[in-house]
């Protein structure tokens, strides 16, 4: 499925809940942009973010939440 260009210029990004505060190795999320969720290297804030669909966010995060 392709997707229209993505302006993340305005994005509120968030750190993960489990990010320590050294600023380990961490992502960042962006919530607001409907079917979509973006994500960054939250010690790379000006780089690439993969821009995830919303279904598969949920099906990855579900699954870790499984084995942890």
């Amino acid at each position: 499925m392709r997707y229209a260009p993505v302006d993340l210029s305005t994005a509120r990004w968030r750190k993960s809940s489990y990010s320590n505060s050294n600023g380990g190795e961490c992502i960042e999320i962006a919530d607001d942009f409907p079917g979509l969720v973006p994500v960054r290297d939250s010690k790379n804030p000006h780089g690439p973010a993969l821009l995830v669909p919303d279904a598969a966010w949920t099906e990855f995060v579900d699954s870790l939440k499984k084995q942890g």
